[in-house]
This record gives C-alpha cells, sequence and structure tokens, in this order.
C-alpha cells in the first residue's frame, strides 16, 4: 500500500464515521463561505457536484444557480472507459440518475458538454476531494477521473474549489505527476486562495 493509499484511507474512515447531522451542520458553513464569493455571485456557468459518502452537501447550491437561471454542469462517468468522465448540463434533480458507483449523475437525456470548446467555460468549479493539501492539491478515490477533468485546458479559465472538512486539509499530500491544484479550498473553518 503506498503512502497516498495510507493517507485516503484514512481520511474515507473518519469522513465515513460522521453523523448526519455532523454531515449537515459543517457543510452549511462551508456553503455559507462559497455564498460570499464574488465569483458566486457572478457565475453564469458552474461545473458542480453530487455528494456521495458524506463529502460535503453542496446541493443547495446547486438549487439556487437553478433558480438564478444558471447552467449547472455535473460529471457522468463514461460507460466503458475507466478514469473518464463526461460533463452534462443538468436543470433539476429529476435529471439525475444513479451512475457509476451508485452516485448520481446527468441521465442520457442530459446534453452532453464538450470539454473542447467554448460551450464549456465554467466561472466556477466546486471539487470535491478525500484530502486538498495547503499547495491545493487533490486526493481523491483513486481513480483519477477528477484529475484528467482538471488538467483539461478549458478548466484554466475556471476558478477551482476544492470542498472538503478541516479534518482532511493535510499539510502535504504525496503527489503524482499528473495531480493539479485548485485555487482555494473551502472548508467548514475557512476558505482560502493558494
Amino acid at each position: 500500500m503506498t503512502k497516498k493509499d495510507k493517507v485516503r484511507r484514512r481520511l474515507i474512515e473518519e469522513r465515513r464515521a460522521m453523523a448526519s447531522e455532523e454531515v449537515a451542520e459543517k457543510s452549511a458553513r462551508a456553503v455559507a463561505r462559497i455564498r460570499e464569493t464574488l465569483a458566486w455571485k457572478n457565475t453564469r456557468q458552474a461545473l458542480m457536484y453530487w455528494p456521495t459518502q458524506n463529502e460535503v452537501d453542496i446541493r443547495s447550491l446547486i438549487v439556487e444557480l437553478w433558480q438564478r437561471g444558471v447552467d449547472v454542469l455535473l460529471p457522468r462517468c463514461r460507460p466503458g472507459q475507466p478514469g473518464v468522465m463526461d460533463v452534462a448540463c443538468v436543470a433539476c434533480e429529476t435529471d439525475l440518475t444513479p451512475g457509476a458507483y451508485k452516485i448520481m449523475e446527468p441521465g442520457k437525456d442530459c446534453r452532453i458538454v464538450d470539454l473542447q470548446t467554448e460551450a464549456f467555460a465554467p466561472d466556477i468549479a466546486l471539487i470535491p476531494g478525500v484530502g486538498f493539501d495547503n499547495e491545493g492539491f487533490r486526493l481523491g478515490f483513486g481513480g483519477g477521473y477528477y484529475d484528467r477533468l482538471l488538467g483539461g485546458i478549458q478548466m484554466g479559465r475556471a476558478l477551482k474549489f476544492g470542498l472538503c472538512y478541516s479534518f482532511q486539509v493535510c499539510s502535504r499530500l504525496p503527489l503524482d505527476d499528473w495531480d493539479r491544484p485548485v485555487n482555494a479550498v473551502c472548508t467548514e473553518e475557512e476558505l482560502w486562495y493558494r
């Protein structure tokens, strides 16, 4: 088991042990920090995630974006291509269906956005993680899905927020060549830019 795997296992176990009340309370505090940012207030297109396994719950932010008429993009694992995600525009919760790893993702009727065109131009991206470090590098579940997405040329335009709980912030994570940092990390305790 690698050092990265050991850190991943420890952080996943600690997050899974959280009570639903703790997840709700800490998520609400992190979400409030995102709402205070100018980027949030001015966004026209946002790359979001649907929370799973006690990740910071941002569903209230997604609903708010729908109400504001903002384009909400959510990832969907590409069938038969491990590590690859498509991004699709989602207009409401009924557009979602259980997908890979039992994560709610855009259904087959949702329009896929070509990641190499101007149609994909998120102003902000909220990125989940098993952990983040002080340099903004992310530790995920190990499939490389977000590493590939974050490495895309169009993602350079987005202000990328990593969301996690304060116990998931590490001073320094073990890194691989393909790891890409986010621009900011938001927890229930603080939001800081790197």
